[in-house]
Formats: structure tokens, C-alpha cells, sequence
């Protein structure tokens, strides 16, 4: 086994909370170096771009249909990526109480730390430079890094890239923040995929060098970042037309860079006065960088079509409206089968590597009980054999995918344990936790892999959110969980499997003490 690969291993047990312990962090909130949650390029030239709350858009459900016109694709122009921005990674609210203020954002982050930043190389976009800009998502604007004559990027498309601030979730959560700030990653994805698709575009991730990536984003330019804040490219994602036809293996990226200038504009802000540092961190931040294309098999996100999916919200609502609940309503959590069916066909596949553990709780007409759902069919032998002997594999009749029930029984209290002792996670209709194959993902890919497990995860969960949104019901992610009391449950004994990401649903509880204002002030932009 090489040491990348030991390192992963290393970290993932290192990291586990468990009853004896919790994963290493400070263990208080060190308020004097907590970080700025925006990214700012100084001086720059910044290119302002309009609010599009005033947008009519597809309704939610429309977003997803395969037989959608694809003659109402919008057109590549400012107004276009401004609201592409916008539902995707943009502000999404303003939370105040008493003299306190904080923003929510489309995409999900663990602790709304918000990990996530990104960049859009443009060419001939109607009002927009070509080159390299930074989002910044505070002021809804592009920051330009670099100028470029055209570049060489397919017709009707441009380029989108994702990075990552681990510090930013460090400030909290100590050594287990790496596994959030990849989750994050994973909810960006997925909010800009839905946001490509309410526009009519599609998104690849296209297959790079991670160093390659660092180079083009001027992130190997340490003398325009504090060290301490160290940033990492994650993946770059190239966004067109959903009729158009291309093959991201005819990108150059090489050629791409060498239109860039050699020195970027702009010099990154400083998020905090002082830092702790977590030698883990780095380490397996540097373990899961790859320039190993042959392994690199990135995550598909697009799921399978979801027949009991019916005329909901606007969707540019759906996005504006996600929120993580922080209470669920134990009084009032039923839901009905077709909602549940609604939420769980919203991210079947037949050809993942993530599978959901289920703890049904009240669900009209279906057992409270332990589920599965299996993802992947050319797993379910696999799984049978690993976990326990005794569980029933029953079948469930359903569209929503190949749904199994294991065992009967109230598992309120097992869901909450398992939580890290959240109510949320037994007060809700049904809570879960994301299976994923673990051991031959990395043998076989690399650890690279290890990362891209999380991003698949990511995504599942912002697509849940969003699904349960468009129901009025509410979700929440739960990073804080008990990894091996879950696999315990399971009968899971091996690295074959491990969970990753655990989630629960319900109606959530809104704080009435809470006042909820305009994320972006109307005439600003």
C-alpha cells in the first residue's frame, strides 16, 4: 500500500467519532480568529451583475424532464451567468436577531462556514471579459484575475472551477473538517448542476491534473494568499447548451493557460487575524491530489427519472427557499408514502457507489423500521453477504428504486444515538445515512477517490434539500455522527463499506425570534 493511500486510511479512522471520543477540534469557538466567509480579490476589476429575483424561471419539476424544449435555452450573455450565480452559490437570505446578522446561501455548507469558492473562465460571453474571475458572492460580482484574448473553450459553453478553504471549517471542527469541506464541494456541485439545468445548460466535470488546475486558478501564486489560509482547486466543470454535443477530452487546458497572463491581478484577503493549525490536515489534503488521469473517475450526478414528482414551486423558490431545519416537529412528522417516494426517487441510480441506510420513522403505510436502499444492483450480493445474516431483504413495491426492508422495529432512539444525540435525527419522518463502497473505490482509483466519495455524497444531500423543499417539508444534514455505531448496526464488520454523510427529514420548527430580510438590497445591482 503506498502512503497516500495509508494516509487516507489514517484519517478516516482518526477522525471517526465514537463513543469514547469525538474527533480532535478545539473544542470551544475561538471567536477572535473566527474567519471572514468571504472571499475578496483586491484590487481588481469588478464587474457588477443584475439580481434576478424578478426571473421567471421553469417550475422545479420541469427543471429535470429529459423531453424539456431545448430551444429555450438561455443565451451566454451576463444576464444569463448572473442568475446562474445567483441560484447557485449566491445568497439565498439574511437571518438577524437582536444586533446579530448572518447570510444563508443556495448551496449547503456544514455550519454554513461556507468552504466553497469559484471561477468562471469566460470567452466571448456578451458583457463579459474573457479571462479568469473570481465569484464574490457577498457583492454578486466577478473579480477579473486575468485577461485573455478568446479562449479556445467549445462553442455555446464556459468553464467553471471549484476550490476549497479547509481552514474555514478547521475554525470549528478541528481534524474531521476535511470530510465537511469536501461534502460542501459536493453541494456546490449539485446547486450549480440544478441551476445549469433551470437556465436549460448542462454540466461535465471534466477530467484534469490537480496540478494543472492550481495553475490556472494562480493558486501556485503564494505571494497573492496567507499561507496559513492555504486554498485547493477541486474540479473544473465545463457548462453548455443541454442539446450540445461535446467531448471534454478535447479541452487543452495547457492551451487555455498559456492566453492567461503569466502574473494574476488581484491579491486575496486575509480571513482571520491568527490560525490553529492541524498537521492531519494538510497532510491528507496533499494524500488525495492526483495528476493521475487514468484513475481519475469523477462522480455522476445525474439520477435516474423520478416518476412520482408532480407540479410544485417555481424553481428559482425551491433554491431561495432551502433551508437547514435546526428543530423538527416531533408532534407533526408523518408524511405520506408518495412524499417519501417523491424524496427518495429524486437521487435513484442504478450505477452509484452510495447507498442509503434508512431509519423509517413514521411514514403512513410503510413499517417503522431499517431500510436500504440499494443504488447500485451489482452491489446488493455484496451487501447481503456483509451486513446481517438475519435481515429480511424484503422488497418494497415502489418506483423510488431498489428499496429493502431489514428489520422492523423503532429505531427513534438508535437514529439519535447514532447522531451524535441530535433530536433532529429522531424527530423527523425518517433520517439516514450514506453508504458508501469505500476499500475497492480507493484501491481501485487511488486515494484521490477518497474526496470525490464525499462530493458524491455532497450532492446526493443538496438534491434531497432541494427535494424535500419543493414538498414544504424540511431537511438537514448531520455531519456529527457516530461512524462505526452505524456500521455496528448494519452488522458491518469491514472496509468494504463505510458511511460518509447521514441526513433526516421532516416539518421542521421555525424560530419565530428570528427576522428573515432580502439577501441582496433591490437597486444595488
Amino acid at each position: 500500500m503506498n502512503n497516500n493511500l495509508q494516509m487516507v486510511y489514517t484519517y478516516h479512522n482518526e477522525t471517526k467519532h465514537s463513543q469514547q471520543r469525538y474527533a480532535r477540534s478545539l473544542g470551544y469557538m475561538d471567536w477572535a480568529t473566527q474567519p471572514d466567509p468571504y472571499r475578496i480579490y483586491f484590487n481588481t476589476k469588478k464587474t457588477k451583475l443584475a439580481l434576478s429575483f424578478e426571473n421567471n424561471t421553469l417550475e422545479y419539476s420541469q427543471i429535470f424532464e429529459k423531453s424539456k424544449d431545448k430551444s429555450l435555452c438561455a443565451p451566454l450573455c451576463i444576464e444569463s451567468i448572473s442568475q446562474f450565480f445567483q441560484f447557485s452559490l449566491g445568497l439565498a437570505a439574511i437571518k438577524e436577531y437582536g444586533d446579530q446578522s448572518w447570510a444563508l446561501r443556495c448551496n449547503a455548507s456544514s455550519g454554513n462556514l461556507q468552504p466553497s469558492e469559484a471561477y468562471i473562465l469566460s470567452s466571448q460571453i456578451q458583457g463579459i471579459e474573457n479571462g479568469l474571475h473570481h465569484y464574490s458572492v457577498k457583492e454578486h460580482e466577478l473579480e477579473q484575475l486575468s485577461t485573455a484574448p478568446k479562449l479556445e473553450l467549445p462553442e455555446n459553453s464556459f468553464a467553471i472551477c471549484l476550490s476549497s478553504i479547509v481552514w474555514r471549517e478547521a475554525w470549528k471542527y478541528g481534524e474531521r473538517s476535511w470530510r465537511y469541506t469536501q461534502l460542501d464541494c459536493g453541494h456546490a456541485l449539485k446547486a450549480l448542476e440544478v441551476s445549469a439545468s433551470i437556465l436549460g445548460w448542462k454540466i461535465q466535470i471534466v477530467n484534469v491534473k490537480d496540478s494543472q488546475l492550481k495553475k490556472l486558478l494562480g493558486l501556485d501564486q503564494a505571494n497573492r494568499y496567507i499561507k496559513e489560509e492555504r486554498e485547493l482547486a477541486d474540479m473544473l466543470i465545463l457548462v453548455s447548451f443541454d442539446d450540445s454535443n461535446i467531448n471534454t477530452k478535447d479541452i487543452n487546458l495547457e492551451e487555455i493557460q498559456s492566453k492567461l497572463q503569466e502574473e494574476y491581478e488581484g491579491k486575496a484577503n486575509q480571513l482571520s487575524l491568527s490560525w490553529h493549525k492541524w498537521d492531519i490536515l494538510e497532510k491528507i489534503e496533499d494524500s488525495t491530489l492526483s495528476d493521475d488521469l487514468e484513475k481519475k473517475k469523477f462522480i455522476n450526478t445525474q439520477y435516474e427519472e423520478n416518476l412520482y414528482r408532480k407540479t410544485s414551486f417555481l424553481a428559482k423558490d425551491v433554491v431561495l427557499k432551502r433551508r437547514s431545519a435546526q428543530m423538527m416537529n416531533e408532534n407533526d412528522c408523518t408524511i405520506s408514502k408518495k412524499e417519501f417516494e417523491t424524496i427518495i426517487g429524486s437521487v435513484k441510480s442504478s450505477a452509484s457507489s452510495v447507498h442509503l441506510v434508512i431509519f423509517v420513522h413514521s411514514v403512513e403505510e410503510l413499517d417503522s423500521g431499517l431500510y436500504i436502499l440499494v443504488r447500485n444492483k451489482e452491489h446488493k450480493e455484496q451487501l447481503q453477504t456483509l451486513l446481517k445474516e438475519d435481515f429480511l431483504w424484503d422488497k418494497v413495491d415502489t418506483n423510488a428504486g431498489e428499496l429493502y426492508k431489514l428489520q422492523d422495529g423503532d429505531f427513534k432512539f438508535l437514529a439519535k444515538a447514532i447522531s451524535c444525540n441530535q433530536d433532529i435525527a429522531k424527530d423527523g419522518a425518517f433520517s439516514l445515512g450514506m453508504l458508501c463502497e469505500f476499500m475497492n473505490q480507493l484501491e481501485t482509483y487511488g486515494p484521490s477517490k477518497y474526496k470525490q466519495l464525499y462530493w458524491e455524497c455532497g450532492a446526493i444531500g443538496q438534491q434531497l434539500y432541494l427535494e424535500t423543499t419543493s414538498l414544504q417539508l424540511s431537511a438537514t444534514g448531520i455531519g456529527c455522527f457516530l461512524d462505526d455505531i452505524l456500521h455496528d448496526t448494519i452488522g458491518l464488520k469491514t472496509n468494504h463499506f463505510q458511511s460518509l454523510y447521514h441526513f433526516t427529514i421532516g416539518r421542521g420548527l421555525v424560530d419565530s425570534r428570528l427576522t428573515t430580510k432580502e439577501p441582496y438590497k433591490k437597486g444595488e445591482n
